[in-house]
């Protein structure tokens, strides 16, 4: 049992609705019942029932709630007292991010951070996903924010939430006024894209290949900066998450479906068992911004 099963059971508890709990943990509906299914594996016991509509505890279900209520309980205690940082913690915060992370999470994250530990330097670099996982197997990095990495190569990642991909065009293309696109309709549509090498450009590839879509793809860039620029100035439409968008003129995104590409975006941490409490207390910050949903 680890300790996201017990707080994805804990939010089925308090909402007795597992689409609810799913959005409170910030997990899609079919990955909180998989964990479910496998906590409940591992027990040996059903912990909760559906009646009609509502989903009940049974009574395995109520014996695991006294347990897990006081651990969680510790947990988050701990967490509390690892926040209330000494102010004379020295050294430097080495840490890189992709670009849709670095234009509102990171730079409100670190904000924080240097108000509650303004003795610590920290140096924060815009690097592709695959880049990152170079640079922390080389120790060059304490901790990257990016995808979950197609190849894991020994790094840890911890999950912070799921996001959807929207198409973007600019706001006189003929696309613009649509509300929702199925990944079909891109068939022979000119686009602009990530280079191949990228993870994010893979998953795609594999949206348009399981919709029956092959889009001309005009233009391939290396960063999502001038990606943007370049549906901004022109006809063609890209894909990118809504983080990366930060709210840029002129430019419409527009949610997809059948399927629908979600990406993971989470926390990377060297193989090394090890953490510096500097990057603990990031770590956290970023936590409960995703938490709270204010970036």
């Amino acid at each position: 049992m680890e300790l996201r099963h017990m707080r994805y059971f804990i939010a089925i508890v308090e909402t007795l609705n597992f689409t609810r709990a799913a959005q409170r943990v910030h997990v899609t509906q079919s990955t909180l019942s998989h964990q479910i299914r496998q906590l409940e594996e591992e027990l040996g016991q059903r912990l909760f029932e559906r009646v009609g509509k509502k989903v009940v505890l049974t009574e395995a279900g109520r014996s695991l709630l006294e347990h897990v209520v006081p651990i969680l309980r510790q947990v988050d205690q701990a967490i509390g007292a690892m926040k209330a940082t000494p102010d004379d913690l020295y050294g430097e915060l080495h840490i890189a991010a992709t670009h849709s992370f670095n234009v509102q999470l990171i730079p409100l994250c670190l904000s924080i951070f240097l108000q509650r530990l303004p003795n610590l330097k920290v140096a924060v670099e815009e690097l592709a996903g695959d880049q990152i996982s170079e640079r922390l197997m080389s120790g060059d990095l304490d901790m990257g924010i990016s995808y979950r990495p197609a190849i894991p190569r020994g790094l840890r990642f911890e999950p912070l939430y799921n996001e959807e991909l929207k198409l973007i065009v600019a706001s006189n293309h003929p696309l613009a006024k649509r509300k929702r696109l199925r990944m079909v309709e891109l068939n022979g549509q000119r686009m602009t894209l990530l280079s191949p090498h990228f993870s994010t450009r893979q998953m795609l590839d594999e949206c348009f290949e399981a919709a029956g879509a092959r889009p001309q793809i005009v233009a391939e860039l290396n960063a999502i900066s001038p990606m943007i620029e370049l549906v901004r100035r022109t006809d063609l439409c890209s894909i990118v998450s809504e983080n990366a968008l930060a709210n840029e003129p002129g430019v419409k995104a527009i949610p997809l479906e059948s399927p629908t590409p979600v990406r993971t975006p989470g926390l990377l941490w060297p193989p090394q068992s090890e953490r510096p409490a500097a990057s603990r207390f990031m770590a956290e910050i970023i936590r409960d911004i995703v938490r709270q949903g204010i970036a």
